[in-house]
């Protein structure tokens, strides 16, 4: 298995986006170990769900946990830009067309206990290449291998694409950001993951106002600036 460096930062001083993730990992992991292979979406587009998908995996390796990032969202994704790296890499889309082997998109990257499949080139199929076998077979051997399978997959609002990976996963999660979506389309999209057969284990709240919570800022900033 091949190496990458990927560049995540995360500041250890938001104490109020540290503890959301450590809580998100909680749930996650009180939600029951049948729940290994989870898939985040959104509604739609830029709600943030790559950016959450990617700190909860590097969350669960802080906790010990094995993880594998798998990103499927084949369309548009930004993970690979995020994470830094330079250049093409054989990615899921290769995989999924027969062009490349586990073992050549599969990467162990510098954060310890996070491996990472990236989405590989823009195919002319996406939906038909997540609804494949391969795919399907792909998720059933990371499951085996890893603590758990974060998949970043496409807004479930816009393509179908998110529908079809949920299919193979065990829960999804939905991230939304405030004030942006109404509650009959969230509605709407928590119905499509639902018709997928994928349990649903919540929504993450994101992009959300807290420069009005001054109790909240004033107690915890207080505390983790103390302890810091």
């Amino acid at each position: 298995m091949r190496e990458i460096r990927i560049n995540y930062m995360r500041d250890e001083k938001d104490f109020r986006t540290n503890e959301a993730y450590k809580t998100l990992r909680t749930n996650i992991e009180f939600a029951g170990d049948i729940n290994k292979s989870i898939v985040l979406t959104s509604c739609t587009p830029r709600e943030g769900k790559s950016s959450i998908a990617l700190g909860l995996a590097v969350t669960l390796t802080e906790a010990g946990k094995n993880v594998v990032f798998v990103d499927a969202d084949l369309r548009k994704s930004v993970i690979a830009g995020r994470c830094g790296i330079r250049g093409k890499v054989k990615g899921l889309t290769h995989l999924l067309a027969g062009r490349a082997s586990i073992t050549e998109v599969l990467f162990r990257t510098n954060i310890s206990g996070l491996h990472m499949i990236f989405s590989g080139l823009v195919p002319p199929n996406p939906s038909e290449l997540l609804g494949g076998k391969r795919f399907e077979q792909l998720i059933m051997f990371l499951r085996d291998h890893y603590d758990y399978v974060i998949v970043d997959a496409p807004p479930i609002g816009s393509v179908i694409d998110a529908a079809v990976v949920a299919k193979n996963c065990d829960a999804a999660v939905l991230v939304v950001e405030q004030g942006k979506i109404t509650g009959k389309f969230i509605q709407q999209t928590k119905m499509q993951i639902e018709k997928a057969g994928c349990n649903i284990l919540g929504v993450v709240l994101n992009k959300v106002d807290l420069s009005n919570d001054k109790y909240y800022g004033k107690y915890y900033g207080q505390y983790y600036g103390e302890q810091a």
